[in-house]
This record gives C-alpha cells, sequence and structure tokens, in this order.
C-alpha cells in the first residue's frame, strides 16, 4: 500500500481501538452502576422480606407486591431444607419464567452471608440477582418453636441488560458514524499533508528525466521535518545541477581544446608538408628556391614548437593546479609549478615593459604611473621575474599587435590595497562583453579575420592567466567598446621580513 493508505488505515485502526475500548469501559462502568443499584434494592428488601411471615394463601398479599414496586422481583420462602414453602410473584408473569434458584437449606444460605448473586432465569434469556437471608423462629407465630427458614429474594436484570445492550449499540453506532467521517477528512488531511513528499516526486521524476533546473517547492516552514527536507533537497539539487553544468562546460571546453589544437598544429604540418612535396617533386629547381624553402620550413617549424611548448605549459599548470589543493600560498605552490620564487620590485617590469614598446612601435606614446593614474610607485612581491616577464611582454604585444598605430599605451605600477599591481592599459577599439568573458580563454582570438601572424594562436592570455595564478595572483580586464583595454595583474603584498623568518624556523 501506498504511505498514505497506511497512514490513513493507521490512524483509523487507532481511533477505532480508542472508541472500543472507551465503549467496553462505559458500558462495564454502567452495568457495574446499574447493579449495585439492584444490589442496594435487593438488600433492603430482603431485610424486609426477611422479618416478615409468608401470608396464608395463595396469592400474593399487598404488603409483598409492595416489595417489587421498582422492578420485576419474586420473593421465595424456604424451610432449612431449602424446601419452597411460598413464592411470591411482584408482577402478573416475571420475565423468563422466574428465577432459577438452586437450593437453598439454611448452610447455603449462611455460605452467601447475604450477599447478592447471580442466577440464570428458567429460559436461560437472561440473569437474576437473588439475595438470601435467615429468618428468625418469632417471625412464625403461634408456633415459635418452628424452625426460621429463609427467605429469597431476587430481582430480574433485564432491565440493566436492556440498558447496557443500548448504550453499546449507540455506542457501536456513533462510533462508525465517526470512523466513516474521520476516514474522510483523514483522507483529505493526510493527501494534503503529504502533498510535499508528492511535489518532491515529481521533481525527482523530471530531475531523473535529465532536466536539473527543477526545484522542490517550498511548500512547508522552514523549521518543520518537510520544509527541512525541502531545503536540503534543493540544495542538493543546486549542488548536482552545477556540478553537471560545470561537466558539461569541461567537456565542452576540452573538445573545443581538442578541436584547436588540431587546427593549429595542423596548419603548420600542412605547410611543412606542401613545401617538402615540392621538393620532391622538383618543383624547386634552383638553389635561391631551395633555401625560401627551408626558410619557411624552419619558421612553420619554430611556430609549431612554440605552440607545442605553450600547450605542453598549459597542461603542467593545469596539471600541478589540482595537485595543489587548497593551498594557494605562492611558497607552496612554487615547487609544483617550478616556480623561482624571490622578493622583487614590479616597477622593474614596468620601466622594461615602456621600453619595450617604444621598441615595438617608436612613434606610439606610452607613459609610466600608478595604478589607474598620478605617480608610479614601489610594488614589492614574492614572485619569479622570468614568468611574470612572459606574461606582461605578452600584455605588451598584445596592446601594441591589437591596436592602431599611434594609440597611446600606459603602464600604471604601484599598491592598490593588499595588492602590488602592474596594468597595462591602451586605447584601442577594446572588446564587447562577449568577447571579454572569453578573452582569456584557450585558443579564443577577438577577431576571427586575423592572420596567426598578427592574431597569435591564442594562448598568449590563457598562460599569462594561468602564471598570474600560480602566483595566487589574478589578472582582470576592463574594457568596452571603443574605450580601450586595461589589463590588470594584482599579486600579494609578500609577509614583513620578521614573519618570514618565523616562518622559516617553524
Amino acid at each position: 500500500m501506498s504511505l498514505r493508505t497506511r497512514l490513513l488505515c493507521l490512524s483509523i485502526a487507532l481511533v477505532a481501538v480508542g472508541l472500543l475500548g472507551t465503549g467496553l469501559l462505559v458500558t462495564t462502568a454502567l452495568r457495574g452502576y446499574l447493579q449495585e443499584r439492584v444490589d442496594d434494592r435487593l438488600a433492603l428488601t430482603g431485610q424486609i422480606a426477611a422479618r416478615l411471615a409468608p401470608p396464608p394463601g395463595t396469592g400474593t398479599p399487598p404488603s409483598v407486591r409492595a416489595l417489587g414496586v421498582l422492578g420485576d422481583t419474586t420473593v421465595t420462602y424456604v424451610d432449612d431444607t431449602g424446601a419452597a414453602r411460598r413464592t411470591f410473584d411482584a408482577s402478573t408473569a416475571p420475565p423468563g419464567g422466574g428465577p432459577d434458584l438452586p437450593r437453598l437449606d439454611r448452610a447455603a444460605v449462611l455460605a452467601h452471608a447475604g450477599r447478592p448473586f447471580t442466577v440464570p432465569a428458567h429460559d436461560g434469556e437472561h440473569d437474576w440477582r437473588v439475595v438470601a437471608l435467615t429468618q428468625p423462629a418469632q417471625v412464625f407465630p403461634p408456633d415459635r418453636s418452628a424452625p426460621g427458614g429463609s427467605v429469597a429474594v431476587a430481582t430480574s436484570l433485564e432491565e440493566v441488560d436492556r440498558t447496557v445492550t443500548t448504550t453499546r449499540n449507540l455506542s457501536l453506532t456513533a462510533g462508525a458514524a465517526l470512523l466513516a467521517v474521520l476516514g474522510v477528512a483523514g483522507w483529505f488531511a493526510v493527501r494534503s499533508g503529504l502533498r510535499p513528499l508528492t511535489r518532491i516526486e515529481e521533481t525527482a521524476t523530471a530531475i531523473a528525466s535529465g532536466d536539473y533546473s527543477h526545484r522542490v517547492p517550498e511548500l512547508a516552514a522552514p523549521h518543520t521535518e518537510v520544509g527541512r527536507l525541502t531545503a536540503c533537497l534543493n540544495q542538493m539539487l543546486g549542488r548536482i545541477d552545477t556540478a553537471f553544468r560545470a561537466r558539461a562546460e569541461a567537456e565542452a571546453r576540452t573538445r573545443r581544446f581538442f578541436a584547436d589544437a588540431s587546427h593549429e598544429l595542423r596548419t603548420p604540418l600542412v605547410g611543412i608538408k606542401g613545401y617538402t612535396d615540392l621538393y620532391r617533386m622538383g618543383a624547386m629547381p634552383t638553389r635561391e628556391d631551395v633555401d625560401k624553402t627551408m626558410t619557411r620550413i624552419a619558421e612553420e617549424s619554430q611556430r609549431l614548437t612554440r605552440l607545442v611548448e605553450e600547450m605542453f605549459l598549459l597542461a603542467r599548470l593545469d596539471e600541478d593546479t589540482g595537485r595543489a589543493g587548497a593551498d594557494g600560498t605562492p611558497a607552496a605552490r612554487a615547487p609544483a609549478f617550478g616556480l623561482d620564487l624571490a622578493p622583487m620590485d614590479l616597477r622593474t617590469l614596468a620601466a622594461d615593459a615602456l621600453h619595450d614598446v617604444r621598441a615595438l612601435d617608436p612613434t606610439r606614446p606610452v607613459t609610466l604611473t600608478g595604478p589607474g593614474g598620478g605617480k608610479p610607485a614601489t610594488a614589492p612581491a614574492y614572485a619569479d621575474e622570468a614568468r611574470l616577464r612572459q606574461v606582461v611582454t605578452n600584455l605588451i604585444g598584445n596592446a601594441v599587435t591589437h591596436t592602431p598605430p599611434g594609440t597611446p599605451v600606459r603602464i600604471g605600477v604601484g599598491i592598490a590595497g593588499p595588492h602590488a599591481v602592474l596594468e597595462v592599459a591602451d586605447q584601442g577599439p577594446g572588446l564587447t562583453a562577449t568577447e571579454r568573458d572569453h578573452v582569456f580563454d584557450r585558443f579564443y582570438r577577438a577577431d576571427d579575420s586575423r592572420t596567426r601572424a598578427t592574431g597569435g594562436s591564442g594562448l598568449g592570455l590563457a598562460i599569462a592567466h594561468a602564471l598570474v595564478t600560480a602566483h595566487a595572483g589574478r589578472i582582470t580586464v576592463d574594457t568596452a567598446p571603443a574605450q580601450g583595454c586595461t589589463f590588470r595583474i594584482l599579486l600579494p603584498l609578500p609577509d614583513p621580513p620578521e614573519d618570514r623568518a618565523a616562518d622559516a624556523v617553524t
């Protein structure tokens, strides 16, 4: 059975047991109360009858009939041997044919000690309540030497049984009606109470079909069991959705990486193969043609070597990033990445970058400022100067290559908050929001129409991002269309000398 049906059946069963127990207790208490009333009346009637002598005649005298005004009562006088002397009925027809009295000799009467006892009726349909008392000899004048005998007063329990039966039937009828009403109300109550579980089931079904965006509606208060279950499930579903999205994005990046890498590697290989085919076919008759061809093959080989080295460097950075774990301090990450960390000042790189720009394009205005403008300032860092120089050279090359001739370039260096900052800014055409989001992706080029001579392989900024991250730093870009680009390197400031000495001692 379903949980809803089991809960409903259990609730109805518990209510039914409670009603039956209550009804049994009530009817038992009612029977005891009514029987106690009968016993009190029997005791009083028996005491009166014991003081009366059996009247002569066959009819029931008024004095005896008056003893049974409260119910169906019979009075039987017996001698000491138990033989009946006279029997008087307080009603015209005792129900059930009267009580089926046992033999009541004097010893039996004395054994009952005046306590009421129950006997069946002659027809066996119901019971009678009987009290037996001894009579003194003085009640039999004029022969006072005659044996005293005994008297047995019996009252029918038919009225008691009828009252108890009526009460029991009413209790059963009311209980059955109450169970029916509670069953209908309980069905809707359980259905309403389990509605959150139904919604959870529907959400799980939708997720099982592949739609991971579903969430369980919050149909209960957060402090309830269902509310806490809903919150936990939604948190778990959010993590599952994030994990699946991340896996899908990783798979997409991997496929894109292999496709781009294959394309980038195939281009120089095709060129090398083409020149070698031309040489084998004899299409280069002169020495000059052979020298030009060998020069082209050497250039393509160098480009191929450079591309493979860049891909190998990125692969190493990715592998070591996974091994580094949660410890992102430069000192802990240096062995994994092969960084030669040492104290340095980013102003050295900024000054060299200024000379690089003038060497690449003497007509281009270039200035050295602080971060965002102002005067340049010291920017101490604990880093690998050679690797950072590779990053800065890449940024300078991009600024010169991807902006029109004569476009001003600004190099900023200094401290901003807890970071040493070096930035390269230009006033070129800038990037759109989509291009900005993908600028550090591998093999990404903002302008696909550029040749590889002007656009590069698309790995330079990816390598720059990986190298800065290896230093526990960040590289960001601020750009907008027609507003230029500002690439900013942020590295954590080094610890004071005394802190580094204390770390070395520990």
